[in-house]
């Protein structure tokens, strides 16, 4: 297992918590235009290694972007500004929020910039029109949050994230053992909230679950959610299972408190329906669900309890899931780079990805399975005020995925 090298020189210096680093290398660039442009090459060069950071910086995914670039400066800079100990140029591009937009500025980071590797990516549309570019060109794509479950037969896409469905195979056991009755199934109509569906339900009926109804509402058209929920009080549901994000989710969750549900049939999601800025949005009335995650803020092990405090300490914020899972992507391009043993080049970035082994993460040690996403501990969450402060409280593990 190798611990982070920022980390273990943090400690050694007994700064509190870590900071340190304020003179940088480190070189961000907007997706306008690299300070090497197109005369860098990718292959052997001996100037800074060129790291595409693309993450929405526009659109209804900024926040998430935000988390995402701001946990991979965070690990660059603790870093002295490197990567595997050679200077690094983060070069960054906007995904947007569409398949377009994000194909744009990947195509300027793989194209015109000649970057050495791409990390990030936000949505599952953007994985899937990139893909083809990254596979041909042999670009290492290190994402750090969209990994949809067609996502196959790739030898240069990785992901510190997961894949879509594992969320709701983590909480398919745990609510067919916990509820006494059955449970309703509602979620957005496409397909991140159908392979959270198809998920859930891969675990909860083996174990015994009853589904009492499944349904999909238009998306992103649905802001109303009373005739959702009238189905639902009307039902027999002891417990509702559920798949929403970003706006949706504060509808969701604000209106089925509105409705006098919350308290009375539990609510279960995966984590997104709570995570990050969504949560203030919500205030108390999310207060008592309960969420699967890979990741929780409060998980108290030495590598988080530095992570969080450094992360809090530099943005006011706590690390979400989308955070750690960028801040994970640097420590494997950190120590990938440093494996490479000759030219750097993407090919050989890219074998050092495969040959690294097991990752120590503020998530917990975790490796890659053979299709590229991680071999990982999920866990139990429950929304509970904590000092006057809503968080998302880790209340105990789901077991492992992806092996």
């Amino acid at each position: 297992m190798q611990t982070p090298r920022h980390l273990t020189r943090a400690r050694s210096r007994a700064l509190p918590p870590l900071i340190a680093c304020c003179g940088l290398a480190l070189t961000l660039t907007a997706c306008g235009g690299s300070s090497l442009g197109s005369e860098g090459s990718s292959d052997g060069d001996d100037g800074p290694v060129r790291i595409g950071l693309l993450v929405p910086q526009s659109g209804i995914y900024t926040s998430l972007g935000d988390d995402m670039k701001n946990a991979f400066e965070m690990y660059v800079d603790l870093n002295d500004g490197q990567l595997g100990g050679r200077d690094v140029e983060v070069i960054l591009a906007d995904e947007g929020e569409t398949a377009d937009s994000g194909q744009a500025g990947a195509t300027k980071l793989i194209k015109s910039d000649d970057v050495h590797a791409v990390t990030g990516v936000v949505s599952s549309a953007v994985m899937n029109a990139i893909k083809d570019m990254v596979e041909d060109d042999g670009v290492p794509l290190v994402g750090s949050n969209a990994s949809p479950t067609d996502l196959v037969d790739v030898d240069y896409i990785w992901r510190t994230s997961y894949v879509n469905d594992e969320p709701g195979i983590a909480l398919g056991e745990h609510v067919a053992n916990t509820v006494d009755g059955p449970v309703y199934l509602i979620a957005a109509d496409y397909q991140a909230g159908k392979d959270e569906i198809e998920g859930f339900k891969e675990t909860f009926l083996p174990a015994g679950g009853e589904v009492a109804d499944e349904v999909y509402t238009p998306f992103p058209a649905t802001t109303n959610f009373q005739p959702y929920l009238a189905q639902i009080q009307s039902s027999d549901a002891a417990a509702v299972f559920t798949f929403y994000a970003g706006g949706a989710a504060v509808d969701f969750v604000k209106q089925y408190d509105d409705y006098g549900l919350a308290g009375n049939i539990p609510l279960y999601a995966p984590g997104f329906l709570t995570e990050g800025g969504v949560l203030p949005a919500q205030g108390a009335s999310a207060e008592g669900i309960f969420t699967s995650m890979n990741y929780s803020a409060d998980l108290d092990t030495e590598l988080n309890n530095e992570f969080a405090s450094e992360y809090v300490e530099r943005y006011d914020l706590e690390p979400t899931t989308y955070a750690m899972a960028s801040y994970d992507a640097a420590a494997v391009l950190d120590q990938a780079i440093a494996a490479v043993d000759g030219d750097l080049t993407r090919d050989s970035i890219n074998d050092a990805i495969a040959g690294l082994g097991e990752i120590d993460s503020p998530r917990g040690p975790w490796r890659f399975n053979d299709g590229g996403t991680p071999v990982q501990t999920w866990y139990l969450r429950e929304v509970a005020d904590v000092d006057g402060d809503l968080k998302n409280v880790a209340i105990g593990e789901l077991g492992e995925l992806g092996d």
